[in-house]
């Protein structure tokens, strides 16, 4: 009998991917991480990685496949992604495709074979960003991705209500994470990188960056019963980024 909760995270291996794993082992799920890269760290029993580029269609394949290998699936979060920086004009096609495939194409062909193998009743949410709905400058193919990513969503949740299935979105603002790191380095100049990063969050009217867990958080009510009648929607966790004008009087 089908009694534990299966989830299959595929970029679960850092940021918030790896913070949704967490948060999902501290309930007692059966978890697969699907990552190009193990994680750092030991995550216990019920936790199985399994090697995955999202660029190859078979290697999502056999992660579905190895995740459901003992019973149905119940949860899928795509945490996959990438940010590069350019506008049309700079960003070369080959790095255009490389954000597409890996933020967008990646979640399209996760869902498509992760939904016939998921349980009535199943949940799926998707990492977006709320550079889907407005971003800053020098990142065209970045909010593309993601902008798409949110109508991708939008689509099957209309196309999989039927069969009991929810997906929804989270959009964050600035997280502490890998990725944002990374960015960190690129553009800071002679700023000590926690500077920097104390400058980013003060754009939050909270006034810092978000902790991965706290994205975490939001997936995990997503992802559970406590949210069933919630589907095809997109829940900003900024700290109140895209509230404020940027006006000061």
């Amino acid at each position: 009998m089908h009694t534990k909760k299966n989830a299959l995270i595929f970029g679960g291996s850092s940021g918030i991917g790896l913070a949704t794993v967490e948060a999902l082992h501290a309930c007692d799920v059966a978890i697969t991480i699907a990552d190009v890269k193990e994680p750092l760290h030991a995550l216990g029993n019920h936790v199985q990685y399994v090697a995955c580029d999202v660029c190859v269609p078979t290697e999502i394949e056999e992660a579905v496949a190895a995740a459901t290998a003992d019973a149905p699936l119940d949860w899928l979060v795509y945490s996959a992604g990438i940010q590069r920086y350019g506008s049309v004009v700079t960003t070369p096609l080959e790095e255009y495709d490389l954000v597409q495939k890996i933020n967008t194409r990646g979640a399209f062909l996760a869902c498509k074979s992760a939904i016939p193998a998921m349980v009535r009743g199943g949940s799926i949410v998707l990492v977006s960003s709320v550079q889907a709905i407005a971003c800053q400058a020098g990142v065209a193919a970045y909010a593309a991705s993601k902008g798409a990513l949110e109508s991708l969503m939008r689509a099957m949740a209309i196309d999989h209500a039927e069969d009991g299935i929810r997906i929804n979105s989270v959009l964050p603002g600035t997280v502490d994470t890998p990725m944002v790191r990374s960015s960190v380095e690129r553009f800071r100049g002679d700023t000590p990188s926690e500077h920097l990063l104390e400058q980013w969050g003060s754009n939050h009217p909270v006034g810092r960056v978000a902790r991965p867990g706290e994205i975490a958080n939001v997936i995990t009510f997503l992802l559970r019963e406590e949210s069933s009648f919630l589907t095809g929607a997109s829940y900003r966790v900024d700290g109140g980024l895209l509230a404020q004008l940027p006006v000061r009087l």
